[in-house]
């Protein structure tokens, strides 16, 4: 099946809450996709397989329907679901179209350069995923440790343990110590 004869469907994804959809709006409203045909996955990583939007979205799409992304990643960083993702739809009749890469899996050289274009996209995450292992090495040679600063000392932490082992209450314990009350968990022990 090479002809698209159904409805468009837009799927919009960014990974941090920080972001927004507005570019890959644009872009769908360039590309005919009425807004009530459009699923959002918002703060949600393109590694995760299952995702709430997307997965409606799958639920939705019939035979003859284009899915109308901004860009290939925004269907996911792994190659072998991307490729998976686009051979399931094209065996049901359903069609996928990359915006900004011009690209429609409706023709068979558009299917090709979809896969490949997931191909790359899962190798530039492999690619930043190396660089950070390798600053976060290069920091710790020089006795930078990453992650997030702790909220207490080993001193405090005594202090904690002491006042909980003689009875006082895990709230008075982090108003004390001007910590939360999930650290005073998480740093002392019942007893």
């Amino acid at each position: 099946m090479d002809m698209t004869t159904g409805t468009k469907l837009g799927y919009l994804r960014v990974s941090t809450g920080k972001q927004d959809e507005a570019l890959q709006h644009d872009a769908l409203d360039k590309a005919g996709v009425l807004k009530r045909n459009r699923y959002t996955d918002h703060g949600v990583s393109g590694s995760k397989v299952k995702r709430e939007g997307l997965d409606a979205l799958l639920a939705d799409a019939q035979p003859g329907d284009t899915i109308t992304v901004y860009k290939l990643d925004r269907l996911g960083r792994s190659t072998a679901h991307v490729a998976s993702l686009i051979a399931d739809l094209t065996e049901k009749g359903i069609f996928i179209e990359s915006v900004s890469d011009g690209l429609n899996s409706s023709t068979p050289t558009g299917r090709a350069m979809l896969q490949m274009l997931a191909i790359f996209a899962e190798m530039e995450r492999s690619f930043i995923q190396e660089r950070t292992v390798a600053g976060l090495q290069a920091a710790k040679a020089q006795g930078r440790v990453g992650g997030r600063p702790r909220s207490v000392d080993s001193a405090q932490a005594r202090q904690a343990q002491m006042l909980r082992s003689a009875g006082e209450s895990v709230p008075d314990i982090a108003k004390a110590l001007g910590v939360s009350i999930a650290t005073v968990y998480r740093i002392t022990k019942s007893k």
